[in-house]
């Protein structure tokens, strides 16, 4: 049995804790919050051992694995303290608000030898799974662009702001919602080589953006278009969506499903004909124990104590991983402080590109 805690109690925090204290391979031996109350019911009606204080928490209860689900600005010294320990951790995305932090933490928890996955859940989604796959195999031949697109109704009024939306402790839109389409363009084409045209918006959040546009140029000549928007009430729900474009096809997929065109150049594919293909989110994913916002949750906690019990370091989610993705957020803010004057994608002023998104001069 894995022995874990349960840092943070708010929306995230308390999925997790939900999907792992049915895990049948986890002992919950704490949980720890800033709340009294949430601690309160916990301690009266689960008996669980619960913590205000993280320091206190880690001197005084034995654990194997940590699950970080604390405001953003919080996670970088937490998981510092916990890898320091030998502790295995789970963070919650992003993983810091600093690309240079991210990287040395990889680098300390890959010291140590301990497991370290960051909660970029879309990777666990079993169409963006098979987009991988397809990729891998060159169905589509050579790419040449993608669309990536992520909109909700997460901040509509300029009233009530909370962490999320202030960008000293969450980040805005761009690291709220902006970093899923970006980790998954990360995982399928590496790290960009630039960005460009990139602008940030804000609608209603009076600290940060609420809109993100950009165009993030990859290696071979992958050109991928980024546009988000969490100020976005047309959608009744977080919709992450993507586009590809190859020489040889086509591929749309959301969390639901995957739309494959096929040209008659295309290799053959197993499961896959010429012309249009559809496959359902429902017929890729394997089930899990415990079903609890989407199968993808659980998947990938489950992914995460299978490799904290099997040692296995390698994961698709990785620290690494994630710190790749917050490099790319910062080539985004820098792109957008900038004038463009060293950039050759960003060939209008900031201004100017706010009137004409992702226009470029000659």
């Amino acid at each position: 049995m894995i022995k874990l805690a349960v840092v943070g109690l708010g929306k995230m925090g308390l999925s997790h804790l939900s999907m792992i204290n049915a895990h049948p391979d986890v002992n919950l031996v704490a949980v720890c919050d800033t709340a009294g109350y949430m601690l309160d019911v916990l301690g009266k009606y689960t008996r669980m051992s619960t913590y205000t204080d993280f320091g206190k928490m880690l001197n005084e209860v034995e654990m194997d694995a940590m699950i970080v689900a604390t405001p953003s600005t919080f996670h970088a010294g937490m998981v510092r303290q916990a890898i320091e320990k030998g502790i295995s951790v789970f963070c919650e995305k992003p993983f810091t608000l600093d690309h240079k932090e991210s990287l040395v933490l990889s680098e300390l928890a890959e010291s140590k030898n301990v497991v370290n996955q960051v909660g970029y859940h879309y990777r666990f989604v079993g169409a963006f799974q098979e987009v991988k796959r397809l990729l891998d195999a060159n169905a589509i031949g050579d790419v040449t662009h993608v669309l990536a697109e992520a909109y909700g109704p997460v901040v509509l009024k300029p009233k009530g702001s909370s962490w999320r939306n202030q960008r000293n402790s969450g980040g805005g839109c761009l690291y709220d919602y902006a970093a899923h389409p970006i980790n998954l363009l990360n995982w399928y084409f590496g790290v960009p080589e630039a960005v460009g045209g990139t602008v940030l918006n804000s609608i209603f959040s009076a600290e940060t953006d609420d809109e993100v546009f950009s165009t993030i140029m990859f290696p071979e000549g992958i050109s991928a278009q980024l546009s988000v928007n969490w100020s976005d009430e047309s959608q009744r729900k977080m919709t992450t969506k993507l586009t590809l474009w190859g020489t040889k096809g086509r591929i749309y997929a959301d969390r639901q499903e995957i739309q494959v065109y096929l040209r008659d150049t295309a290799d053959a594919v197993q499961g896959y004909v010429k012309g249009w293909n559809v496959r359902y989110t429902t017929e890729l994913t394997e089930p899990v124990w415990f079903y609890l916002r989407g199968e993808e949750y659980s998947a990938q906690l489950d992914y995460f104590v299978n490799n904290v019990e099997a040692k296995e370091l390698a994961n698709i989610n990785s620290f690494r991983s994630a710190a790749e993705t917050d490099a790319v957020i910062d080539m985004l803010m820098a792109d957008n402080q900038s004038d463009g004057s060293s950039n050759p994608l960003k060939a209008v002023t900031k201004k100017a590109a706010k009137r004409r998104l992702f226009s470029f001069g000659k």
